[in-house]
């Protein structure tokens, strides 16, 4: 019998990868987006629009519990994949209220209506995030690492951590949470730091920018490729026993090593170009996150294949080549 996944966040990083990973495993697919997405496909939908017709869309909003509880009534998943997130951790300082009540409420729902439904059969993913882990106690962090969390979306994100192990242990819901670290990729969006050093480095070989604009560039992550990192998702998905996973490359690299490789690729000097502003700092840094995904590997055997270099090299390419053919 043909599995059935709900995937939240689909026309996402992540989600796009997730949709076509689980394609390629004969699932069918559905995916819960806001109607606005259905109304501006062309914006919203280029991460997935090669396989739209592989992909079944429903308008739902995720803040909602009746929309959330309706579509998971409908399609009674065997698999449910909670990416859908305000991920943009900058817009977390500035909007405390929206961040909170959309990512907290928006996994509660989730939890709750496969609960109310009955859906033993349904296994729950919940996103996690290495920004949970804040203001380190110790490194690298692991699965038993205190969560000090320095900014809303961190906060959030433990909130949404902590609902998933209590339906998990209170009414033995298969609920597993994947603590991922920083994973990138071509279809990062444009206001992450790693997708704006990118295509800045493009836009300035070309002749179309002059600077590149950052904060603190001596904060260090754990940076990996997100296709690799979707597969992690699956495999939890697939264990009988629901549990939680850091997952990660085990090695940290500064944001100054990002924008040196990504312009040493184009044959230019970060450093001609860069200009610190403050403004771009965040209220309460994180400094270094770095992860020890030990456990993930000893029970699925998952790593990472993509390195750092490659990583970097993938997304200035991509940019540079997108923004040559426009010129």
């Amino acid at each position: 019998m043909t599995k059935k996944a709900i995937i939240t966040g689909i026309t996402g990083q992540d989600g796009s990868f997730l949709a076509e990973l689980l394609i390629n495993k004969g699932y069918e697919v559905h995916g819960i987006v806001r109607r606005v997405a259905i109304e501006d496909p062309n914006q919203r939908y280029w991460r997935i629009k090669n396989n739209l017709n592989k992909i079944n869309i429903h308008a739902g909003t995720m803040e909602n519990y009746s929309s959330i509880f309706k579509i998971i009534n409908k399609i009674k998943p065997d698999e449910f994949y909670h990416l859908a997130a305000q991920s943009f951790v900058s817009d977390s300082f500035n909007d405390e209220y929206s961040t909170l009540s959309s990512n907290i409420n928006s996994t509660h729902y989730c939890l709750s209506a496969i609960k109310e439904l009955d859906l033993k059969k349904t296994k729950f993913y919940f996103a996690g995030s290495s920004e949970m882990f804040g203001k380190v106690h110790e490194s690298p962090q692991n699965e038993s690492t205190p969560f000090h969390p320095r900014s809303i979306y961190g906060i959030s994100k433990v909130a949404g951590f902590d609902l998933t192990r209590y339906y998990r242990e209170a009414y033995g819901m298969h609920a597993s949470s994947g603590i991922l670290f920083n994973h990138e990729s071509e279809r990062r969006g444009y206001e992450f730091v790693t997708r704006k050093i990118s295509y800045s480095a493009a836009m300035i070989k070309l002749g179309l920018q002059k600077n590149l604009e950052l904060g603190n560039i001596d904060a260090k992550r754990d940076w990996g490729y997100a296709p690799e990192y979707v597969n992690a998702m699956w495999l939890m998905l697939q264990d009988k026993k629901a549990d939680d996973y850091v997952v990660g490359t085990g090695k940290a690299y500064s944001v100054r090593d990002f924008a040196n490789i990504a312009f040493k690729i184009l044959n230019m000097d970060y450093k001609k170009y860069l200009k610190i502003k403050k403004h771009l700092y965040r209220p309460s840094e994180v400094e270094t996150l770095i992860s020890d995904p030990s456990k993930i590997k000893k029970k699925f055997g998952w790593k990472t294949k993509v390195s750092f270099d490659k990583l970097v090299e993938r997304m200035v390419i991509n940019d540079y080549d997108a923004l040559k053919k426009r010129v």
